[in-house]
């Protein structure tokens, strides 16, 4: 008996083994599947967006990246003035952006009263489920009109005549510009950084923080030689996660950036944006060069958000690189 039961005991064993192995084959097979969609969809958008912009492309050739016209009666069209307003509002909404949330994240993960923090931190992550298309028309009709009044003209007394930047404050304060599309892009930014960079200083060890301010450390010597170094990895991301939301951006730019097809040095002036361009002119665009240039944007933009997120990649790489990770 003890044979029999020892002989049936392996063979129950041996089909559980075989039962867990299917179960892993199936669950392996199943997430890369997943994975391959989600791949196989972004192939198939690239592919055909180069499609759809080949008549362009071909037609233009590279100059359509530098080429700053954009007239549809002449068939003309250059990518240049909606590049630089995209590239120019994205970075100069981080610029603004970065320290605000910086300060937020600092403030209720280390200086916050305890009964404070989660009213403000859900107040924050609420912003970010606000519709663009809000943050727009509240651009358009509150913030640009006092922004005109109030702001432009002093930037312009203060600024104005100071050499190499003064150019960049120059212009009739009409509220809508590059400079009004930066600044509301970096509010609908500011609660994705705030919140991403509040959680990551949220995963430094109390341990760590006790113990430099046992040392007799400031609260900003534990957070620059302690928190920051510790969470390094996540700061980076979630700067690239607005740095991202800025450049796809659509609705809210369309209403304050003035749409304006050209280059212009001052700020204040009004300008343009692929996402914007595509938005106004696409529903209206005719067969021909005209709608190919706009998917030519579109390949753009994607081309632009890819290297964006090569570059996120590389730091991160590098950040645990040099952590020994």
């Amino acid at each position: 008996m003890s044979e029999l039961d020892a002989t049936g005991g392996g063979d129950l064993h041996l089909k559980q083994v075989q039962k867990f192995r299917l179960q892993d084959k199936f669950f392996h097979h199943a997430t890369q599947l997943f994975a391959l969609v989600v791949l196989a969809a972004l192939v198939g958008i690239l592919i055909s967006l180069a499609i759809e912009a080949w008549p362009s492309l071909k037609a233009f050739g590279p100059s359509f990246l530098w080429t700053n016209i954009w007239s549809v009666p002449d068939s003309e069209f250059g990518a240049l003035a909606a590049i630089y307003g995209t590239v120019v509002t994205s970075v100069l909404a981080l610029v603004v952006a970065v320290p605000v949330s910086f300060g937020i994240a600092l403030f209720l993960t280390e200086t916050c009263p305890i009964w404070l923090r989660r009213p403000l931190g859900t107040a924050i992550e609420l912003l970010a489920g606000v519709p663009s298309i809000i943050y727009g028309i509240w651009g358009l009709f509150v913030f640009a009109p006092l922004f005109a009044e109030h702001i432009q003209p002093p930037l312009q007394n203060l600024l104005g005549d100071v050499p190499v930047i003064g150019g960049w404050f120059a212009g009739p304060p009409i509220g809508i510009g590059i400079m009004t599309a930066s600044i509301v892009l970096a509010l609908m930014v500011i609660p994705f950084i705030a919140s991403v960079m509040r959680d990551v200083f949220e995963t430094v060890p109390d341990v760590l923080k006790e113990s430099a301010y046992g040392v007799g450390c400031t609260t900003w010597e534990v957070v620059r030689n302690i928190v920051l170094p510790y969470t390094r990895v996540g700061v980076i991301g979630g700067i690239m996660l607005g740095l991202g939301r800025a450049l796809g951006e659509t609705m809210a730019v369309t209403f304050v950036i003035g749409n304006a097809n050209r280059i212009v040095g001052s700020l204040f002036a009004p300008g343009t944006s692929i996402a914007s361009t595509l938005a106004n002119e696409f529903g209206e665009a005719d067969p021909g060069l005209h709608i190919a240039s706009l998917f030519a944007l579109g390949l753009i933009l994607f081309v632009i958000s890819f290297i964006v997120l090569a570059i996120s990649r590389w730091l991160i790489s590098r950040s645990m690189g040099s952590e020994g990770l």
